[in-house]
C-alpha cells in the first residue's frame, strides 16, 4: 500500500490555448471511425454482466492486451458498480468477457480482506485499466446502503493477473476514483484518475468545484507488484455534485490522444470536453482545462475514450447518444445507443472502448456487454 497526500498538488492555475470552441454539430457529413457514416447503428449484445453474486450497473470497461494469468488477450473486464439489490457503491466483482460471448468471474474482491487501506470498502467504478504486464487496476468509490450521503473516498486497487488484490494506492488525492486511462509503456505506465468526491458529499447536493485529475506513475510492473512512484494533480476545479440517481455526477471519462500530449475529459456538469495539455510531463494543474466542444450533441457526457485515428468518442448520460468529435472540436456524428427508461438513455452508458472498426460498450439499464459496429 502507498499513501499520498500532497504530492506535487498544484497550487497554480495555467491557462492554456489549444485548438478548441463550440462543435459544428451535424455540420460535417463524413465516415465515422466506426466506418458507419450516417447509417443506423448495427448493434449487438455479447453477454450479461451479471456474475453468479448478482451484482449489477457494470461501469468499466477495458480489453486485456496481453495473456497472462487469467487474462486473455482480446478478452474485455468489466467492473460491476451496484450489488445484487442494486445498491451503488457497493459491486465487488469483475468479469472476464471473450469476443464469443463466454463469461468467467475474473475477481471478487472482499474488503475485509485487502491489503492495505480502502476508505469504506467495495463499489467499483468506471475506472479500469489492464497493463501489458497483468496488473489491473479498478476504482473504489463505496457507500455503505447505496446512497450518496455514505459515500467514502475509496482507493485504487491493484490486482494480479489471476484476480488476487496486492495493493492499494490510497490518501486524500485519491477521493472518489471515478474513471481512468492509461499510458503504459511495459515496465513502467502513467495512470490518469477523475475524483468526484473532494467536497461533493458535505455539500448535501448542492454543486461544488473540487473535481480532479490525478497522474499516478508506477514503475516496476514486472516486479512483485508495482511501484507508485508519485502522484500528481494535473487537473482541478471541475464542478460535481452528489445525485439521487447518479450518486455522484462530476469529471468522468477520460482518455489521451495518439501522441499523448493531450488528456480529454467528459467534463459532465458543464456539458462540454475538456482538454489538458502535457498530462505525462506537466507538475502544475491545467485548472479546467480548454473547451475542446460544448452542447451541441452533447447532454451530460460521461464515458469518453479515443480512436487509434484520434477521433474523440464520448457516450450522454441523458440520452443514450454516442457522439462523435474530431479533434479541431467539430462534432461530426451521432447515434442512439441505448432507448430505454425514462427519459431514452438515460442514465445507461458509461464505460467504452473501441476495437478495431468496432466499439464495446456496457449498458447499465440491460446489465449488457455490447459491440456496435
Amino acid at each position: 500500500m502507498k499513501r499520498f497526500n500532497n504530492v506535487k498538488a498544484c497550487a497554480t492555475i495555467i491557462a492554456i490555448v489549444v485548438l478548441c470552441g463550440l462543435a459544428a454539430y451535424g455540420q460535417e457529413k463524413r465516415p465515422s471511425v466506426l466506418g458507419t457514416g450516417l447509417a443506423p447503428a448495427s448493434i449487438s449484445v455479447v453477454a450479461s454482466t451479471v456474475p453468479a453474486n448478482g451484482d449489477v450497473n457494470p461501469y468499466g470497461i477495458a480489453v486485456v492486451p496481453r495473456s497472462k494469468g487469467s487474462l486473455v488477450r482480446g478478452d474485455i473486464l468489466v467492473s460491476n458498480f451496484n450489488n445484487g439489490m442494486n445498491l451503488q457503491g457497493t459491486g465487488t466483482t469483475i468479469v472476464e468477457i471473450a469476443p464469443n460471448g463466454t463469461v468467467s468471474l475474473f475477481a471478487q474482491i472482499d474488503a475485509s480482506t485487502l491489503p492495505g487501506p480502502c476508505p469504506g470498502g467495495i463499489g467499483l467504478t468506471t475506472a479500469l485499466s489492464v497493463l501489458s504486464s497483468g496488473w489491473v487496476i479498478v476504482g473504489s468509490l463505496p457507500t455503505t446502503d447505496g446512497m450518496s450521503d455514505t459515500a467514502q473516498a475509496g482507493c485504487l486497487l491493484v490486482l494480479n493477473s489471476k484476480g488476487t488484490v496486492v495493493e492499494t494506492f490510497y490518501g486524500s488525492l485519491i477521493n472518489g476514483p471515478w474513471d481512468m486511462t492509461a499510458l503504459d509503456s511495459g515496465s513502467s505506465a502513467n495512470l490518469f484518475v477523475a475524483n468526484v468526491l473532494n467536497g461533493t458529499v458535505g455539500a448535501g447536493g448542492k454543486m461544488v468545484h473540487g473535481g480532479t485529475v490525478v497522474r499516478l506513475t508506477l514503475d516496476g510492473l514486472h516486479g512483485a507488484m508495482p511501484n507508485l512512484e508519485s502522484i500528481t494533480v494535473i487537473g482541478s476545479g471541475f464542478p460535481e455534485r452528489t445525485d439521487p440517481a447518479a450518486l455522484v455526477i462530476g469529471p468522468t471519462g477520460l482518455g489521451l490522444n495518439a501522441s499523448a500530449d493531450l488528456l480529454y475529459v467528459a467534463d459532465s456538469l458543464s456539458n462540454r470536453v475538456a482538454a489538458i495539455p502535457d498530462p505525462i510531463f506537466r507538475v502544475t494543474s491545467a485548472g479546467t482545462g480548454a473547451t475542446l466542444t460544448q452542447g451541441g450533441g452533447l447532454d451530460d457526457p460521461l464515458g469518453l475514450t479515443v480512436s487509434p485515428d484520434d477521433l474523440i468518442l464520448t457516450v450522454n448520460g441523458n440520452n443514450g447518444l454516442l457522439v462523435e468529435t474530431t479533434p479541431d472540436g467539430n462534432q461530426v456524428f451521432t447515434t442512439l445507443l441505448d432507448s430505454s427508461g425514462t427519459p431514452p438513455g438515460a442514465g445507461a452508458l458509461f464505460g467504452l472502448v473501441p476495437v478495431g472498426g468496432s466499439l464495446y460498450y456496457v449498458d447499465d439499464a440491460t446489465n449488457t456487454l455490447n459491440l456496435f459496429k
